[in-house]
């Protein structure tokens, strides 16, 4: 079992690696579900033998794009790839929550050559038999989802669906949620072969003047390496 981790710095990568991840999800601004990282972030990550993927997403909410929003996305792609990253993390919505076909097919011909995982975008789709079959069409390694619910063990019911509809064509990997206390409600009830987790812990930031001035909020969270390590004894 595959224990891929999401990570918003470097201080995170390291902590994941040093747990044992096989996989880095390389993100900024995890509190928001991740935004593309740096391109200083993603160079250090490529330094390290665990392969990383790196979020593309330009902004926070929705994931419906505009054409330049869509022309930015394709530049941290290259990014990604100059970088000497595995991959990449992709998705887009139209307003009904259905995938935005056209968009994730740009993207996904931008990123030939490159790993892709299909993200959390899924998890808006009022039917999953459509963005599965897009899925595969596109050739996307896997899809990160949390079964459409707000955490994979609330949604393991969407998710045992859509393994079966997936059969063996693309990766179903669980997120959200996922733990050393929720694993045991997707383990080994789904039939996957990697499953996601942030490996975090609390880390209130210390210095108070950070918080009184805004440069860091409150309820902040660190990846933690004896985390990643419990959670990955949890997957053998």
């Amino acid at each position: 079992m595959l224990l891929e981790v999401c990570v918003e710095d470097a201080e995170g990568l390291a902590a994941a690696i040093a747990g044992g991840a096989d996989r880095i999800e390389l993100c900024s601004a995890l509190a928001v579900g991740g935004l593309t990282p740096s391109a200083g972030l993603m160079a250090c990550a490529a330094r390290h033998p665990v392969p990383a993927y790196a979020m593309i997403r330009p902004r926070a909410g929705s994931f419906q794009y505009t054409a330049d929003e869509i022309e930015v996305m394709k530049a941290d792609i290259d990014a990604a790839g100059q970088a000497g990253l595995a991959g990449v993390v992709l998705g887009a919505s139209l307003r009904d929550g259905r995938l935005d076909a056209d968009t994730l097919e740009t993207l996904a011909e931008h990123a030939s050559g490159l790993g892709r995982t299909l993200h959390r975008a899924f998890d808006l789709v009022p039917e999953m038999t459509e963005a599965i079959e897009l899925a595969v069409s596109l050739d996307f390694d896997r899809i990160l989802t949390s079964g459409r619910a707000a955490t994979a063990w609330q949604g393991v019911d969407d998710l045992e669906r859509a393994i079966d509809i997936a059969a063996g064509r693309v990766s179903i990997m669980p997120g959200s949620g996922v733990n050393v206390k929720t694993i045991g409600s997707l383990i080994p009830r789904l039939k996957i072969t990697e499953i996601h987790a942030s490996c975090s812990v609390a880390a209130e930031e210390a210095d108070g003047r950070a918080l009184a001035l805004g440069f860091a909020v409150s309820g902040a969270r660190r990846t933690d390496a004896a985390t990643v390590r419990a959670l990955k004894a949890r997957l053998v």
